[in-house]
């Protein structure tokens, strides 16, 4: 592998490098060579210090998302599970395909296309692809060696893909907060965790009374008066609603609170109808409602599995329309979650490219197999899981459900942590404990 560069950061030593993929993987085989369009992966092999001479075993991190890039690392505290993992691996942390460093997609990518270029183009970044491109990574840099995986929420997406196309690659599996339902049905997600958005939000208004007016009172300035982002976005109701994304990770609630205490630009902190917004709470706003531009594009067909019997057909708005208690009109206002909605394409500049695209693939039918159910029943790949029982993106009764019908397959159900559990050091110490303790781990350790 070439190297591109070397270095240190606190308590870490960092090595990167990138590969070429093809973009599209039909007719070819990851490990053997490809001709037509490539794309960059580019991807970082962390390990501790004390061992940069030493062969440790692989761990391939896969990264939330989709269209998140791997993690930067500062320091192995500031992301506990990387503490945990250096100290029985080398870590490879892959930006996928469309991130970070990897050849990288936005507003400007689709911007000559028409919509049905664009279309066919973003269902080249989907699990399928990301796979092919890590398993290629395995076979051509690194010697074919087995390696262990790591899958955080759509990572764990990921990991049933890696399971059921290429499981002789892997030795053990690690998934948090990610376990897909099988059959996957975006309408069904959404259909969860609409009622547990709504659950969050009066958990977060009876933790800060204050915020039931001061967020009432923003969303009726909003309605009332043509407000504008920084950016130069709308600032809407709706976009207001989006705050709540976050509301599944510690501490967003009280972000959010204090997002809304500098709300106004007169008076003492209470809700203030006839004041301006503040610019500084604008700008918050604008950038804690940004849409990275390949995660929301890309966000409901991450369940699109083989041929679908009815399109996407924009699965969250059709559930979000169908309860009135999350309407723009209703006080208290309901904030809303991980959900794509058709105006976002029209009014975020970020995301305007992307809007014919979408009317394609809304109403597209044909996607890449992910999930083979029969190699997952006779999985013999340990599995070890963390299911976080109140998880707001990934319900855990879908995800027990999904793990009750997988081979060897191990699970640790728990309310302690939100969908960003892993971030701490517990986690992962948890799982790869147990994991050890089981035997899982014998051919390595």
């Amino acid at each position: 592998m070439a190297l591109l560069n070397e270095y240190y950061v606190p308590g870490l030593h960092v090595s990167e490098y990138a590969i070429d993929v093809p973009l599209d993987w039909n007719g070819h085989e990851p490990g053997m060579g490809f001709d037509g369009e490539t794309i960059r992966l580019f991807y970082r092999v962390v390990c501790a210090p004390e061992h940069v001479n030493d062969r440790l075993p692989l761990l391939v991190f896969l990264q939330g998302g989709p269209g998140g890039a791997a993690p930067r690392p500062l320091s192995p505290d500031y992301d506990g599970w990387i503490a945990e993992a250096i100290k029985h691996f080398r870590v490879v942390l892959p930006d996928q395909r469309g991130t970070g460093r990897s050849s990288h997609i936005d507003s400007h990518t689709v911007a000559n296309m028409d919509g049905r270029q664009a279309a066919e183009y973003l269902k080249k970044f989907l699990a399928g692809s990301i796979v092919r491109d890590f398993e290629h990574l395995r076979r051509t840099e690194f010697d074919g060696e087995r390696w262990v995986t790591l899958g955080q929420s759509y990572g764990g997406f990921l990991t049933l893909t890696y399971l059921s196309l290429f499981p002789q690659s892997l030795i053990a599996s690690f998934t948090t907060g990610g376990i897909p339902h099988v059959p996957a049905s975006a309408r069904e997600v959404y259909e969860h965790t609409f009622p547990r958005m709504q659950t969050k939000t009066e958990q977060f208004y009876a933790r800060y009374p204050l915020e039931t007016k001061r967020v009432g009172c923003v969303a009726d300035i909003l309605r009332s008066t043509d407000v504008t982002l920084p950016n130069g976005d709308p600032f809407t109701v709706e976009r207001l609603q989006t705050l709540g994304s976050s509301f599944g990770m510690k501490p967003a609630f009280e972000r959010v609170h204090w997002l809304f205490d500098e709300a106004f630009l007169d008076g003492d902190g209470s809700a203030n109808p006839d004041s301006p917004l503040a610019d500084e709470f604008l700008f918050d706003a604008m950038t804690a409602t940004y849409s990275n531009p390949l995660y929301w594009p890309l966000q409901e067909f991450i369940y699109a599995d083989g041929d679908l019997d009815t399109p996407i057909d924009w699965a969250a708005d059709h559930v979000y329309r169908s309860l009135p208690q999350f309407s723009t009109d209703a006080r208290p206002l309901l904030f809303t979650g991980e959900a794509i909605f058709p105006w976002m394409f029209e009014q975020e500049r970020a995301l305007r490219p992307f809007r014919a695209a979408m009317d394609v693939l809304m109403q597209d039918t044909h996607f890449g197999v992910i999930y083979d159910v029969n190699q997952l029943a006779a999985n013999t790949v340990p599995l070890n899981s963390a299911v976080y029982f109140d998880d707001l993106y990934v319900d855990s009764g879908l995800q027990l459900d999904t793990l009750s019908r997988i081979g060897n397959s191990h699970y640790w159900v728990t309310n302690e942590f939100e969908h960003d559990g892993v971030h701490g050091g517990i986690v992962f110490r948890h799982l790869f404990d147990e994991a050890r303790d089981r035997g899982d781990l014998h051919e390595l350790f």
